[in-house]
């Protein structure tokens, strides 16, 4: 795998940047190989950059007025507009870009607290929705160079689901019925969409 992200820079030629997309449902361990890929391609001599979806949640104060807190996760829980928007100023501007950051201790976003270099010359971004067939999620294909669709078994995303959420304070209940409830529906959904990557990558 490291061999095909150290392609992609040499695909991107003059525009001396490329976005790799890693997808997956919730608790597949997407950010678990974006990182190895960044740090993998970085011991190769690229300079490479890690830029999660998971900043653009809404804040809880806006879930909240919105109603839609109670299912915190789901795809009109993010700011997609806005990522496709950071997106596609990553792949044109030469400047630094700073996009938000996702604090799990807080469960919220940061504004500015990913930096994107001027000479990055790899951005691996990572998120349930990067193949969803409807706007703004259907556009983000467009500025990804690809899209790699991570797949385990649904019996180690749950246990995975489930012992994050009681890290991040709740009871083995209600961790339970969260997972049941809102992270195995979203999960659906993103399943759906695996023959769409241009790579599945398979693991347990």
């Amino acid at each position: 795998m490291l061999d095909r992200a150290v392609e992609l820079v040499r695909h991107a030629g003059g525009r001396g940047r490329a976005i790799l997309g890693i997808t997956g449902a919730p608790g597949a361990g997407k950010s678990t190989l974006a990182d190895a890929v960044v740090a993998g391609v970085g011991a190769r001599g690229i300079r490479a950059a890690l830029l999660p979806m998971d900043g653009f949640h809404l804040a809880d104060v806006e879930l909240a007025r919105l109603g839609r807190l109670g299912r915190k996760g789901a795809i009109d829980t993010f700011d997609g507009w806005g990522y496709l928007a950071t997106l596609r100023r990553v792949a044109e501007s030469r400047e630094i870009v700073y996009a938000p950051g996702f604090e799990r201790t807080l469960e919220q976003p940061l504004a500015g607290a990913v930096p994107i270099e001027p000479d990055v010359q790899l951005v691996v971004t990572e998120g349930n929705y990067l193949l969803i067939d409807a706007e703004p999620w259907s556009l983000v294909p467009s500025v990804l160079a690809e899209t790699w669709f991570v797949d385990v078994p649904d019996e180690v995303r749950h246990a995975r689901l489930v012992a994050r959420h009681v890290e991040f304070g709740k009871t083995p209940g209600a961790a339970e019925a969260w997972v049941r409830d809102v992270d195995e529906v979203n999960a659906r959904a993103v399943i759906a969409r695996r023959g769409s990557a241009d790579l599945v990558v398979r693991a347990d």
